[in-house]
């Protein structure tokens, strides 16, 4: 099972990496695209990406599209495959926990639409953040989650401070939500059915240093 990945894995999954790799290969075409290219081919994608042609065939294949022959993938299809298997063209709502300057910058990135995901609502405890609207989404006192949830949103992100990150995890699992997207330095624990991602920036930002001055 992957490190940051807390979920019952099934064999019908596609494995991490592939899909990590997808939203790249959808950026490219989408580029592509606009340059006027009708037809790719898995080595100019491979070439885009740093990898080996065979990955991108193979990643390609758990869409269940297939190329033509010297040809390669129609542009236009792709994308739309891509999307539509990605569920980049529906929309899933989810809920903010933290209303700082990270969960700010998420409330004003309209672009997360593009990609199939809206914030209905955010939660916080500081009374100048209560009863704002920031980007189109309101602001509520954590302490009337129970109150404002709907049984559609299942998805809740977490930018709290460290400290308050699994407190605000066990909230959202007692309030139904089933799946987390973890923005803390804190590996959060979740029961096996909830699917639990961690985007630890400072993590990032390690590896960046190190290699910096490494050189």
């Amino acid at each position: 099972m992957p490190n940051n990945i807390n979920n019952n894995i099934s064999k019908n999954l596609v494995p991490e990496p592939a899909l990590r790799r997808m939203p790249c290969y959808l950026a490219f075409l989408k580029l592509a695209k606009g340059e006027g290219l009708k037809y790719v081919s898995s080595t100019q994608i491979a070439r885009n990406m740093d990898i080996d042609p065979t990955q991108v065939t193979k990643d390609l294949s758990y869409t269940k599209i297939i190329g033509k022959t010297r040809v390669g993938y129609e542009v236009d299809s792709l994308i739309d495959v891509l999307e539509t298997f990605l569920r980049f063209n529906t929309m899933d709502c989810g809920y903010l926990f933290g209303a700082g300057s990270l969960g700010t910058a998420l409330l004003l990135d309209h672009g997360l639409a593009q990609f199939g995901f809206s914030i209905e609502a955010a939660f916080d405890v500081n009374p100048d953040k209560v009863g704002l609207n920031i980007g189109g989404t309101k602001i509520y006192h954590v302490d009337d989650f129970e109150r404002v949830k709907k049984p559609n949103v299942r998805i809740g992100i977490i930018t709290v401070p460290m400290e308050q990150a699994q407190a605000t995890a066990d909230l959202m699992v007692e309030g139904g939500i089933d799946a987390i997207w973890n923005f803390t330095a804190v590996r959060i624990k979740a029961s096996n059915n909830v699917v639990v991602q961690n985007t630890p920036l400072y993590a990032h930002l390690a590896v960046i240093f190190n290699r910096l001055h490494s050189k």
